[in-house]
């Protein structure tokens, strides 16, 4: 395996005839033909003036294009993968505070993301996707003849992606990720997951999301494997995307794994016709219930890893070995990984405290953000914000967001505890706990609940359940039953701001 730092060498690790990208009413597109439309976009890009360290905003839906637009912008220039779900004044503030250069959309595209480009002077480009001679094939057009001042292919310490952080209350931080970030955090996961060019990816994550783009795209595609690229996630519509890809793997978060469980007992036909290598999880803890019954289901292991933007995703995994943990994210996958007290010091083994990180894959700092860097880095470590333990063995289990830890009164403790307390019950099928405000305690402890099909439950028995399971002051005062559990844009639970969000505030 030749060492690779950037995309282009990522891509070069695919044989020429072999399938890169399949995707529905499409031809597959093989990994020749994605290295061409790589060359060609990267030249296209120089001509409209774009060129090494430029930002491209990208707005497309889910899709194989996102996909080779993803990969082709960010071999040439700087790819800003934007939510297409924004309204006009999120478009205009995150392409304003990215300085983007370009904006990329599909011909056709009424999205608000082209005012916001007009209002802000950024040239739009047009793709043009050729579905006919291959998967995520495209032209670009419309942009204004220039000279690009750094023009070729990135080289390592070029920034080839920018994110976001998904800010709650404060601004959402910029995270820059170089060539050398994301080609490093692409092999560690093709390390982990053992891929090969045999492996097909059933992708049912957002493009624009740091899971999707890493585990979901670039390591396969660094091991040659195949990829088919879906519109988006839809429960309905998994299984018959199954029959149609025939994939070894796929990825996915939680409320996703949750929700296609719910649709599996009528589909178990297409489950033996198409035994998976292993299912991957990330972005959220994984309930250990949800883990057993996604094993029973599908007769493969469920592989939980922990990830986050700023390290290009993936700190730790569990082996696929067998040496799994449920409930524990795995051992450090790529990047070293410790805990830290308040201090700065380095803890033991079963000492509770803050996870960092450090390693090749990690981002060397937010842009333009001395004081989120100073809070961020500790001797050279990279404090992730999140509370967790190692044991003896080096499995690290979280136990919760340092924002999302409830302070009751003085006591405070994980929401994640309630949350593993009520999925015991047998009519739970989903539950996110969280704080709302109380004005003598502080804080006081709320959860929504989503039941089994033909399940029932109140909110007293819930709360009769959980008398012998957890202390008193950390059930719920408020159990809210709900057809689906409140999510972010990338499918995630996002605990903060739920109480505003649901009115208990």
């Amino acid at each position: 395996m030749t060492a690779f730092r950037t995309l282009e060498g990522l891509l070069a690790q695919g044989a020429g005839g072999d399938v890169a990208i399949a995707a529905p009413d499409a031809a597959p597109l093989t990994y020749d033909a994605f290295r061409k439309l790589v060359k060609d976009t990267v030249a296209a890009l120089n001509g409209f003036g774009v060129g090494r360290g430029d930002r491209v905003a990208i707005v497309l839906p889910n899709g194989p294009e996102m996909a080779t637009a993803f990969v082709a912008i960010a071999s040439g220039a700087t790819s800003a993968p934007l939510n297409p779900g924004y309204r006009a004044d999120e478009f205009e503030f995150y392409m304003s505070d990215l300085k983007a250069k370009a904006l990329v959309v599909e011909a056709g595209s009424a999205s608000p993301a082209l005012e916001a480009a007009k209002k802000l002077g950024v040239q739009v480009l047009t793709l043009t996707p050729d579905p006919k001679a291959g998967a995520g094939l495209f032209t670009l057009s419309g942009g204004a003849p220039g000279a690009a001042a750094s023009p070729g292919f990135a080289q390592p310490d070029d920034v080839a992606l920018i994110l976001h952080t998904s800010g709650t209350t404060s601004r959402p931080k910029i995270v820059p990720l170089t060539q050398t970030n994301v080609t490093k955090s692409a092999d560690n996961i093709a390390r982990t997951l053992a891929f090969t060019a045999a492996d097909r990816g059933l992708n049912i994550m957002p493009l624009f999301h740091i899971h999707g783009l890493i585990a979901g795209t670039l390591a396969p595609l660094s091991r040659g494997g195949q990829i088919y690229c879906t519109p988006g996630f839809n429960a309905l519509k998994f299984f018959s995307q199954m029959e149609a890809s025939k994939p070894t793997w796929y990825t996915a978060v939680p409320t996703m794994h949750q929700a296609i469980l719910t649709r599996a007992g009528g589909n178990k036909e297409t489950i033996a016709r198409y035994p998976l290598r292993f299912i991957r999880s990330s972005s959220s803890s994984l309930p250990p219930q949800v883990i057993a019954e996604l094993e029973a289901t599908f007769h493969a292991p469920v592989i939980e890893a922990y990830g986050m933007t700023e390290a290009s995703h993936q700190m730790a995994c569990n082996p696929l070995d067998g040496a799994r943990k449920p409930g524990s994210v795995g051992v450090a996958a790529g990047p070293e990984v410790a805990i830290m007290d308040e201090k700065g010091e380095l803890l033991g083994a079963g000492q509770i405290g803050e996870i960092v990180i450090r390693g090749e894959n990690v981002t060397a700092g937010y842009e333009n953000n001395p004081k989120a860097n100073a809070e961020a880095f500790t001797k050279g470590w990279f404090r992730t914000g999140d509370q967790g333990v190692m044991d003896e063995d080096g499995y690290v289990s979280l136990t919760g967001r340092l924002k999302e830890i409830i302070n009751r009164g003085g006591e405070k403790f994980s929401p994640r505890e309630v949350d593993e307390a009520l999925m015991d019950h047998p009519a739970v099928l989903q539950v996110v706990t969280f704080a709302v405000p109380h004005d003598k305690l502080g804080e006081d402890v709320a959860a929504v609940v989503v039941l089994r099909e033909g399940a029932s439950a109140t909110e007293q028995e819930l709360r009769g359940f959980l008398s012998n399971k957890i202390a008193a002051f950390k059930t719920p005062k408020k159990i809210l039953f709900m057809t689906e559990i409140p999510k972010g844009a990338t499918g995630k639970l996002q605990r903060i701001g739920l109480a505003q969000k649901l009115g208990l505030a």
